[in-house]
């Protein structure tokens, strides 16, 4: 029977090939087909070795299972979502494992109109289907084998990612651009030609053996790239990707990287300067620096159980026009409400060039008012059981359980979860304006829920 360890919540992600395979690839292709009827279905790619073969064995499983596929080469998993609804296509699959280890891969699904493809909404039938030792190897039953087409997307995507942002209001500030030897620079060598900007470039070129390490800007070990070259060459703020570009961080002139708890604010109040009264979503880990600027603009929050899959939903039944969450991801509802690396990085630039302040000074009031701990990770032997205990030790605290457990008192509020996609545990902390406070409730908690780091 065929391993599907590799099926997570939001994706299809593992070690290859003992988890990962060209044979899972092409099932999860035929299955594809069978389960959602797609005709068509845009597939792409992100820079690991073992990407070219997964493609070929999931485009020859879809075309088996009577899809014609369109193959958009190497690329970020925005390109996908971007793609999918670009070419009006029934779906898209990339392959990618993001920022995990290079003996990873995987798959991240959508269906028309870049709508995920998530636990519960069809990933987990794909997972049972298979793993059937009698999977058909064969033509679908009444269906002509797909035909394959390769596709450049590239500018037709670059056109629209320009349209979040006004060039008028751009200046010539030098940025270091640090895509972690991910797929981010050809897109930024595309957009370069159309921006002010002075790029320092960093890791720049592709290169799957990932020679600097793992492309993931959460690591500590590989901020320093992005931190040393922001300080070495005198920039203006530094902008570092993940593997598949659908992320991106910032770090300031100072070479501090900042949270992105921080950039959901930064972003949200942009989004309703130029639509007012308007709806953001947000995760409930951080929550307080960002209901604030929505409600000090006079727009509407809307909190959500993170995770791209809720966020999208979420946002599509609000109408929202952006959503954040502090890991990073953000959300805009005119890109098919996907998560977009490039398109943050073009707004966050434009705020920084329009403003005429240092993003030290941008983010410089958010977090004094708000500090936060950051995302602490626990390996635990129980998570559901240390949940309890600590619902139990603050049940003086406003308590919900939108996602995991937030508890709140008038001068402090944290977090605590269950990861979705590791075996860890994962603490936020803020307060109001207390640096002192923030110290003390974090060790408390940390003394609590016990286990060591992640």
């Amino acid at each position: 029977m065929l391993n599907t360890k590799a099926f997570k919540a939001y994706d299809i992600r593992g070690i290859y090939p003992e988890e990962v395979n060209e044979e899972l690839a092409y099932r999860v292709g035929k299955v594809f087909c069978a389960l959602f009827g797609a005709e068509s279905v845009v597939v792409g790619r992100d820079i690991r070795l073992t990407g070219p073969g997964l493609v070929r064995a999931l485009c020859d499983g879809l075309r088996d299972g009577g899809a014609n596929v369109i193959n958009i080469g190497q690329c970020g998993t925005e390109m996908i979502y971007f793609a999918t609804a670009y070419l009006d296509a029934d779906g898209g699959i990339m392959v990618t494992a993001s920022h995990n280890p290079a003996d990873y891969n995987g798959m991240k699904l959508v269906r028309k109109d870049a709508r995920p493809v998530g636990t519960d909404s069809g990933l987990k039938e794909i997972g049972e289907m298979v793993k059937g030792d009698d999977f058909p190897h064969h033509l679908v039953a009444g269906k002509a084998r797909g035909i394959l087409t390769e596709q450049d997307i590239t500018e037709p995507y670059v056109d629209h990612i320009l349209k979040y942002i006004d060039p008028a209001r751009l200046k010539t500030v030098k940025i270091v651009a640090n895509p972690g030897n991910g797929g981010a620079g050809p897109v930024l060598d595309a957009l370069e030609k159309h921006l002010p900007f002075h790029l320092v470039k960093v890791n720049y070129e592709p290169d799957g053996t990932f020679p600097n390490g793992v492309p993931n800007p959460m690591l500590e070990e590989n901020r320093k790239y992005t931190a040393e070259a922001v300080l070495k060459h005198h920039a203006d703020f530094g902008i570092a990707w993940d593997g598949d570009f659908d992320r991106c961080f910032f770090c300031d002139e100072k070479g501090r990287f900042v949270e992105g708890y921080y950039l959901v604010g930064l972003l949200a109040e942009n989004f309703l300067h130029k639509y007012p009264g308007c709806k953001i979503v947000y995760d409930p880990r951080l929550v307080w620096n960002t209901e604030n600027i929505v409600k000090s603009h006079d727009g509407i929050p809307i909190r959500c159980k993170s995770g791209h899959v809720f966020m999208k939903q979420c946002m599509r039944e609000n109408d929202a026009v952006y959503g954040g969450e502090m890991s990073s991801h953000h959300y805009f509802r005119d890109f098919s409400f996907c998560d977009s690396g490039m398109i943050t990085a073009l707004i966050v630039s434009e705020m920084i060039c329009s403003s005429g302040k240092k993003l030290s000074e941008l983010i410089g009031a958010m977090e004094d008012a708000f500090p936060c701990s950051g995302e602490i990770n626990r390996k635990v032997k129980d998570s559901g059981t240390v949940l309890a205990k600590l619902e139990r030790k603050y049940e003086e605290g406003k308590a919900d359980r939108l996602d995991g457990l937030s508890v709140e008192f008038p001068d402090w509020r944290f977090n605590l979860r269950a990861s979705n996609t590791e075996p860890v545990i994962r603490l936020n902390v803020e307060t109001r304006g207390d640096r002192d406070l923030l110290q003390e409730k974090t060790k408390e908690l940390l003394q609590e829920i016990g286990g060591e780091p992640a």
